[in-house]
């Protein structure tokens, strides 16, 4: 063991450090980009990744700012620390200590993909990967539950958990003060904020009741399915991944929501298309 600027690392760790003062004697800025390819972005990936807690704060110690680094990956999208401890497919080994770390270090919760498809923050990476130990790390450290930059929406990470299916994650969001809009009711089966937009004017338009209820649908919700259909909902909607509400009931496991489905005259995607064709 030897030590650098005071702390005790391995040689393999000293190595990174010296590479980290170097980058950072030449750029005295706030905050830095490097690609994905440079030796200092592959230490850091690789301590995130496996959960190498020792080996991240090693790094860390090496500089003050190296907790603001933007990696690059090749299609010139620039990601936080925070970001890479969400990567799909999430769930990395002590990423709550991971993500604790980081935060205590200076990395930004709410600071945005930059240059992607879309702004996400660190919370919507945790929410699409249904990573409910990153997201309540995240929230935990001050991250803000409504920042927008959901990818098709431009949302909340609600948005993203809804959108991708990954239910355990919406729930947390939900427990943890997440508002919801009118589909993301839906998927979740809150019909008291489902009917407050009957009440209020303008009320949800047919095309907005049809895609709640595809969400509905996907998330398992049979009360729900049942009374956006009660609201004129179309019941043989073909919507996102081609999928009709009876597929997305299949996929949830509800049994009892595709038996009224199938009784309601709903049908696959698969076979509407095949209608539509003959």
């Amino acid at each position: 063991m030897v030590r650098y600027k005071g702390v005790r690392v391995d040689s393999s760790a000293r190595r990174t450090c010296l590479l980290v003062h170097n980058i950072m004697a030449k750029e005295h800025i706030d905050a830095m980009e490097i690609r994905a390819t440079e030796p200092l972005a592959q230490a850091l990936t690789s301590a995130i990744h496996t959960g190498d807690v020792k080996a991240l704060r090693q790094l860390l110690d090496g500089d003050p700012l190296i907790s603001k680094v933007g990696i690059v990956d090749p299609k010139g999208a620039s990601r936080s620390l925070l970001h890479i401890a969400v990567d799909w497919p999430g769930h990395f080994p002590r990423v709550s200590q991971t993500i604790r770390l980081l935060i205590d270090r200076g990395a930004d919760p709410d600071a945005p993909m930059v240059g992607g498809n879309a702004p996400e923050t660190p919370l919507h990476g945790a929410a699409s990967s249904n990573d409910v130990d990153a997201l309540d790390a995240l929230l935990d450290g001050g991250a803000n539950i409504e920042s927008p930059g959901a990818i098709f929406t431009n949302g909340t990470a609600m948005s993203d958990a809804v959108i991708f299916a990954q239910w355990n994650a919406a729930r947390r969001l939900l427990d943890r003060g997440a508002k919801t809009t009118f589909t993301e009711s839906a998927g979740l089966g809150l019909l008291d904020r489902l009917a407050t937009y009957f009440e209020q004017e303008p009320k949800p338009a047919g095309d907005q009741i049809t895609a709640a209820l595809w969400h509905a649908c996907r998330g398992g919700q049979l009360h729900t399915a049942q009374y956006l259909t009660g609201k004129g909902a179309n019941i043989n909607w073909v919507g996102w991944d081609k999928i009709a509400p009876l597929d997305g009931a299949q996929q949830s496991g509800n049994q009892d929501l595709v038996t009224w489905l199938r009784n309601q005259e709903a049908k696959p995607a698969r076979e509407l298309a095949d209608q539509e064709c003959s």
